[in-house]
């Protein structure tokens, strides 16, 4: 392996551009080679990025045994063989999330990558922005007190068109696998609980896939108020709500800040005053794993990524309640 991670991205579209752009912020990665479906797009993004090896088959480059990691931005469907593949070319994988569409499928990748000695993350960007984690800084110093409500949305408008991805039912489409996945996974950042129960609220597109999502999950001890839309803008801010205080972050599932309250007063603020939009975190922190041999995220380990999972399956199993 050389100094820097040499990274191989799958797919050209708008999530891989975004990932692309952050190496401009990064000490221990560099973009070595792209792939995509057609040559023309692959040498197209190759020369936005000036990246120096371009594919026009995912399978091609991972034959090319200069590459270290992977980026998988592929569509939620692909997700599993995608890193099945890089894992058994011997490639690091970075897949975006969700890692799969179901626990079962889950479980057989943690497996393939544990049988192969190869490191494997779900690539939930979130849990790497600083803001998220001076968010988590203050609950561990009991700032707030004892969490009793977690609140969390994100939403945006999403024509309706079953052939597009976020609707496309063979592509796994639907707005808790794109956007709900983000307060599941703020959810359980903040709490670490599976829900005693879950009350599960959901709206359908014309062809049967979720496009609004309101669940609200019971702990032993606090509560958890999710949802997910293509339906509408939602207020996309976190709301980590304790005995003593609350915790806002705007924009959450992309955080740049954070602010403390004490009742109706702000009493601490942060802002990490970034110029990069946030995938760099991930991607540093894979370089930093790969380096120290480490087969998985201590941050985002693949234990989060089934919890996800098992928690959307019940969500999905309250979907009968869609109107």
């Amino acid at each position: 392996m050389t100094d820097k991670i040499r990274w191989g991205i799958v797919s050209t579209g708008r999530i891989a551009n975004q990932f692309a752009q952050d190496f401009d912020f990064m000490d221990n990665g560099e973009l070595w080679a792209v792939s995509s479906r057609s040559q023309e797009s692959a040498d197209r993004f190759a020369t936005q990025y000036k990246i120096p090896r371009a594919y026009s088959n995912y399978a091609e480059m991972l034959e090319d045994d200069t590459i270290d990691a992977v980026y998988i931005g592929t569509p939620h469907n692909h997700h599993f063989q995608n890193s099945a593949d890089a894992i058994a070319a011997g490639k690091a994988v970075l897949c975006e999330k969700p890692l799969t569409i179901n626990p079962q499928e889950c479980l057989e990748l943690t497996q393939i990558a544990t049988d192969a000695g190869i490191y494997l993350m779900e690539g939930m960007w979130t849990y790497f922005l600083p803001a998220i984690r001076k968010a988590r800084q203050w609950v561990k110093e009991g700032r707030i007190g004892h969490v009793l409500h977690v609140k969390a949305d994100f939403g945006y408008p999403v024509p309706y068109n079953p052939q597009a991805r976020e609707y496309n039912v063979e592509n796994a489409g639907g707005s808790l696998l794109d956007m709900g996945i983000y307060p599941v996974a703020l959810a359980w950042y903040f709490l670490q609980q599976d829900p005693e129960s879950m009350h599960t609220v959901a709206r359908m597109a014309p062809n049967g896939v979720d496009n609004d999502v309101v669940t609200l999950w019971n702990y032993p001890h606090s509560v958890a108020t999710l949802a997910s839309s293509f339906r509408v803008k939602l207020q996309n801010t976190a709301y980590i709500i304790g005995e003593e205080g609350y915790i806002a972050i705007p924009d959450f599932w992309r955080a740049r800040e954070c602010q403390l309250y004490e009742l109706d007063t702000l009493v601490d603020q942060f802002n990490d005053e970034r110029q990069s939009l946030g995938f760099n975190f991930e991607a540093t922190a894979v370089g930093e794993d790969l380096v120290n041999g480490r087969l998985q995220s201590e941050i985002m380990p693949l234990s989060n990524s089934l919890r996800f999972q098992q928690h959307m399956a019940r969500v999905q199993e309250g979907f009968g309640a869609a109107g």
